[in-house]
């Protein structure tokens, strides 16, 4: 059988190693943004608290490794829970998919991923990768940013450039429906998946400190393709802009962050019999008894 042409793979939305320099770039300043990722590993937890197992094998890949481990360690659940591993490198870690796991088939029981698979290429691919990874009846949970996240900041770029440039460059990644969340875990060959969506609205003073805050998550325009630097008059008309469409009574802007919380199971004979394909609805806080997350930031 020939080997498929390039054309016959997913397309390249994303630039790895673009994602990976903007992702150690980062490295240095995540500590003063990193509330978002707290936010995404505290659910994880939550979730792990109502699973009565232990875990002797846990692995995080998630692209800032280690928040989630300093959350378990003030959690119940850390007496359950082996000592977590880091897997893989800034550039692995980065672009999810793109290159093998470098983890065995069935060596881990618990697989963590915080806020970075919506980088993948390959969502689908990503996922089967981790799903083999697992040992039978293992577990992945998972975070991603959905659909309505920084859907302010992507309205007032666009209409900006169109305005003073004539033309607009996509700013803003595109993001996963949460609503597929559970679909996707299907398609990978997980069992019992269910998911949430949490959205969070943050406020700040201005969009330059929101978009600090994206630089220092290491969460910029990594889209493929040449980047046309955005000019001072057209980051003056966002913000502008920014502040007529959104602005609140104080003066402060609010942003959009939606986070897709995932968990499902590596098949295992002893599970209940999953549902039909596509069926999964089950809500992650009613499905493991964690109490919803929901509020603001700012």
């Amino acid at each position: 059988m020939s080997a498929p042409s390039p054309s016959s793979g997913p397309p390249i939305i994303f630039d790895a190693a673009r994602r990976a320099a903007r992702l150690s770039r980062a490295e240095r300043r995540f500590p003063d943004a990193d509330f978002l990722h707290l936010r995404a590993a505290d659910n994880a937890v939550n979730s792990l608290e109502v699973i009565l197992r232990e875990f002797q094998t846990p692995v995080d890949l998630s692209p800032h490794p280690g928040v989630f481990a300093r959350a378990l360690a003030d959690s119940p659940a850390r007496e359950r829970v082996a000592e977590v591993r880091a897997v893989g490198s800034t550039a692995e870690r980065a672009a999810p998919g793109a290159e093998p796991l470098g983890l065995e088939d069935g060596s881990a029981d618990l697989i963590i991923n915080l806020l970075g698979l919506h980088w993948a290429n390959d969502l689908p691919g990503a996922l089967s990768q981790i799903r083999r990874a697992l040992k039978p009846d293992g577990l992945f949970v998972a975070s991603l940013f959905g659909a309505a996240t920084l859907k302010e900041l992507r309205g007032v770029l666009t209409e900006a450039e169109l305005e003073v440039n004539g033309g607009a460059q996509a700013r803003v990644s595109p993001f996963a429906d949460g609503f597929d969340g559970a679909a996707l875990l299907q398609r990978a060959g997980f069992a019992l998946p269910v998911t949430d969506v949490d959205r969070v609205t943050v406020r700040y003073g201005d969009p330059f400190a929101l978009m600090r805050d994206l630089r220092a998550m290491g969460e910029t325009n990594v889209l493929a393709g040449p980047i046309r630097p955005l000019s001072r008059a057209v980051l003056a008309r966002a913000a502008q802009l920014y502040a007529e469409r959104h602005a609140e009574a104080d003066g402060r802007i609010p942003a959009t962050f939606e986070m897709v919380h995932l968990a499902g199971w590596a098949p295992h004979e002893s599970q209940q019999k999953p549902a039909k394909r596509g069926s999964a609805k089950t809500r992650l806080a009613d499905a493991l008894g964690v109490r919803e997350q929901t509020g603001e930031e700012g």
